[in-house]
C-alpha cells in the first residue's frame, strides 16, 4: 500500500483526530430585562485542545470572562490580544468577531459571557 492510500485509510476512518473539537457552549442564566426591552443571557463556554471558531457577530453587549485556560480574541479592527484567567474581553453589537481560538492545543480554556442582546435573537451569527 502507496503512504497516499495508507493516509487516506487513517482519514476515513479517524476523522476526529485531523478535526479539532467544536466548542461546548452552556446556558447557565436567561432573563428578560422588560425595562429596557432587551434579554440577557449568560453562558459558559470550553474550547478543546486546539479548538476556534468561525467569524461571526453577536449583534449584542458580550463581556467575556476567563476562568482556565488561554484564549485569543480579537475584533474585526481591533488588537489580537491572549487572555487568561481573570482577564475580560467586550464585543459590541456592531463587532465582528474575527478570532476566537484556544491558545493551547493540549490544554482546554473555559469562559464565562453575558450578553445583553434583542429577545429571541441568536446568540451568534456567522461572517462570511
Amino acid at each position: 500500500m502507496t503512504f497516499a492510500k495508507l493516509i487516506l485509510c487513517l482519514a476515513w476512518f479517524t476523522p476526529g483526530l485531523l478535526v479539532a473539537q467544536q466548542a461546548q457552549v452552556s446556558e447557565l442564566m436567561s432573563r428578560d430585562l422588560k425595562d429596557i426591552n432587551k434579554e440577557g443571557l449568560m453562558i459558559t463556554v470550553v474550547y478543546p485542545p486546539g479548538s476556534s471558531d468561525p467569524a461571526h457577530r453577536h449583534y449584542a453587549h458580550a463581556f467575556v470572562y476567563v476562568l482556565e485556560g488561554s484564549i485569543i480574541m480579537q475584533v474585526k479592527g481591533g488588537k489580537e490580544v491572549t487572555l487568561t484567567p481573570g482577564q475580560t474581553f467586550y464585543e459590541g453589537p456592531d463587532d465582528i468577531h474575527s478570532v476566537g481560538r484556544n491558545a493551547s492545543k493540549t490544554k482546554p480554556a473555559k469562559f464565562v459571557v453575558f450578553l445583553v442582546k434583542e429577545k429571541g435573537a441568536p446568540v451568534l451569527t456567522p461572517v462570511n
